[in-house]
């Protein structure tokens, strides 16, 4: 039987870099036989994130978020699956809201408060983490870094993969403002050179994530 890979963009922007990323490592996902079953966290049903409702704390919805809106497919889906491949764009120097929803919502309904046994979660899979960023790769290392942690102790081993002083813009000179911060020219040509290396990074991280 084939493994079952999630993937999830917590981004807006369809065809663009956050998408193209994770659309290349659900190719090499599927190139190892996977399975996969994609979101678009910006395109679906209304949601919210925690309600802080305590619902999954207890014993009968163990690991269980009880509440019911846009996101109960994609964690119900995430929870039955075998890989979780989820990306989102650095929005303010965090990641968007719509990935902030989902990531309260799927950590915390696996969250005991036991010091002994604090995840409840018995089925660990492994997760592909991606961010894009317009400032460069190693800006936000740290925030992360925290992602992974927090991933790795309640969802399952998880690998990052960050591409930054990505293109924004297909032309820069059409911005009614002077977008003064960046040189367009050197955009576009890292784009033109070093992301096309960052798509083939990913295909092999997703079929990594399938054949490990």
């Amino acid at each position: 039987m084939s493994k079952k890979i999630v993937a999830v963009n917590a981004g807006p922007r369809k065809g663009w870099n956050t998408d193209t990323l994770i659309n290349e490592a659900v190719k090499g996902a599927q190139s190892a036989g996977a399975t996969v079953e994609k979101y678009d966290l910006f395109r679906i049903e209304k949601y919210t994130g925690c309600i802080s409702c305590f619902g999954c704390k207890r014993e009968k919805n163990k690991g269980h978020c009880i509440c019911r809106d846009g996101l109960t497919p994609v964690l119900n889906a995430i929870r039955e699956s075998d890989g979780l491949i989820i990306g989102s764009p650095n929005y303010l120097s965090e990641m968007t809201a719509s990935f902030r929803a989902l990531y309260e919502r799927l950590i915390f309904q696996n969250l005991t408060y036991n010091a002994e046994n604090p995840c409840c979660n018995s089925h660990k899979i492994p997760v592909l983490l991606i961010m894009t960023s317009n400032a460069p790769d190693t800006a936000y290392r740290g925030l992360v870094d925290n992602y992974r942690q927090v991933f790795n102790g309640f969802v399952g081993p998880t690998e990052v993969f960050v591409s930054g002083d990505t293109l924004q813009l297909k032309d820069y000179s059409k911005t009614d403002w002077a977008w003064s911060y960046f040189d367009a020219e050197s955009k576009q040509e890292r784009h033109n050179t070093i992301f096309p290396l960052e798509c083939k990074k990913v295909f092999d991280m997703g079929c990594l994530m399938v054949t490990k």
